[in-house]
């Protein structure tokens, strides 16, 4: 390149140099996204699958209007047939029909729904959610039953968030109810301590499934698809269903994001002392070592089972006060101290599964306030709960694996399609 030339380029303002490289990133980025769309959306149909339809009774059923109430504790169908002026012989004809069965036992927060003409029983509405009721009506032949099971509509959503404080708070702020924040944490809890990991700035995104009925939200179903970013480190999830329709998390390449144990036993707490063995006793004052995480929290919070096992101890030990001491296989222990309370059930030689509540938090023992000492040993030598590496679950199956890497893959395309589209649209 001449002189000449440089003195031409040069003759360009700087911000048209930046426009120019802006434009041409955006082309660029639309002729890759384009062509990812269209397979996306050609990939995914294979996926759809169509609602399942109403019966026509179920149609008619729906469409009536009724006054209902719910049940109260102490209430029998006896008594409220009763207190609606019917008698015994109503109900008992009721029983006798094809889903009467269902009538002799009502709980407390069931619905019901009585329509009465001349003093005669019409039509009878037991509802057991919003989902599933049955009805009984009279008819010239007697009674008859119908069992009513709306299914709601799924609507997939997707929301994303950046951590300011917490993960519960920030996944409030991105429109996300509590149960999907507990379950974003349960599928990502085996690689990130959510006491202890969390960095401002971190983010999430996911895909997951809202429920519709009569076209008003009436809960959440499963995330389908996850992304958190942790540290610099990015963890994605899929969610995948075996042929009996159970669904497990895998890395895209069919890893079990599922590990053999949690990495902390308690959610959403404080870590008030790591794991070091030169630390000095709050209480003794003088060196003890610390051979395990200590967990703040408020007297009862409920601590799970790290993993699978079986219960090897449960009772006090001198300064650690009430103690759990659950062993996994052959190799691995855990130790929960300083307890207020053991879980139901929760005895020596009875099994426990991962994620289970065997106890409480407490401040028995030589504690300074209610908190939870855990401990994780491997072949009995102590390791650090927050650093130890831990062996993953049961990969993918091999019979399966080649249409989950399909699927997961169209997964991810889905979930960055929105990330890709967010950011462009925020440009």
């Amino acid at each position: 390149m001449n002189n000449k030339e440089l003195s031409a380029f040069e003759l360009l303002p700087k911000r048209h140099w930046i426009a120019l490289g802006l434009t041409c990133l955006f082309i660029a980025a639309s002729l890759i996204l384009i062509p990812v769309q269209q397979e996306l959306e050609r990939r995914t149909f294979a996926y759809q699958v169509p609602m399942p339809e109403a019966k026509d009774g179920t149609q008619a059923f729906a469409a009536l209007n009724w006054d209902m109430k719910q049940v109260k504790p102490g209430n029998t169908l006896a008594q409220l047939f009763q207190s609606n002026g019917l008698t015994s012989k109503e109900l008992f004809l009721l029983t006798q029909t094809k889903h009467g069965k269902s009538l002799n036992q009502i709980h407390p927060g069931d619905k019901i729904g009585f329509r009465i003409s001349d003093d005669n029983l019409d039509s009878f509405r037991l509802e057991k959610s919003q989902f599933e009721s049955y009805e009984f009506r009279l008819t010239n032949e007697g009674f008859i039953s119908e069992h009513i099971v709306l299914e709601p509509e799924m609507a997939d959503t997707f929301a994303q968030g950046t951590i300011n404080s917490s993960l519960f708070e920030s996944g409030l702020e991105a429109g996300l109810s509590n149960n999907v924040i507990m379950k974003l944490a349960t599928i990502f809890g085996w690689d990130v301590d959510f006491a202890l990991d969390i960095r401002e700035g971190d983010n999430f995104s996911l895909i997951y499934q809202e429920k519709y009925l009569k076209g008003e939200k009436v809960g959440d179903g499963e995330i389908l698809v996850a992304r958190f970013q942790n540290k610099g480190k990015t963890y994605t999830a899929v969610r995948f269903e075996d042929d009996h329709g159970n669904g497990q998390y895998f890395t895209p390449a069919g890893l079990s994001m599922r590990k053999t144990f949690l990495r902390s036993p308690v959610d959403f707490t404080r870590i008030s002392s790591k794991f070091n063995l030169k630390r000095k006793h709050p209480i003794l004052h003088k060196i003890r070592a610390h051979k395990g995480v200590d967990y703040a929290a408020r007297r009862g919070t409920p601590i799970k089972a790290a993993g699978d096992g079986k219960v090897i101890f449960a009772g006090r030990k001198g300064g650690y006060g009430r103690v759990l001491i659950l062993k996994h296989g052959s190799a691995y222990t855990t130790l929960y101290a300083h307890l207020n309370a053991f879980g139901r059930g929760v005895r020596v030689g009875k099994r426990v599964r991962q994620g289970q509540v065997v106890a409480y938090v407490g401040s028995s023992g030589l504690a300074s306030g209610p908190h939870l000492h855990y401990e994780f040993r491997l072949n009995g030598i102590v390791r650090d709960p927050l650093t130890v590496k831990l062996p993953h679950a049961k990969p993918i199956d091999k019979n399966k694996k080649e249409r989950f890497m399909h699927y997961a893959q169209v997964m991810v395309m889905r979930l960055e399609s929105h990330l890709f589209g967010d950011y462009f649209a925020s440009r």
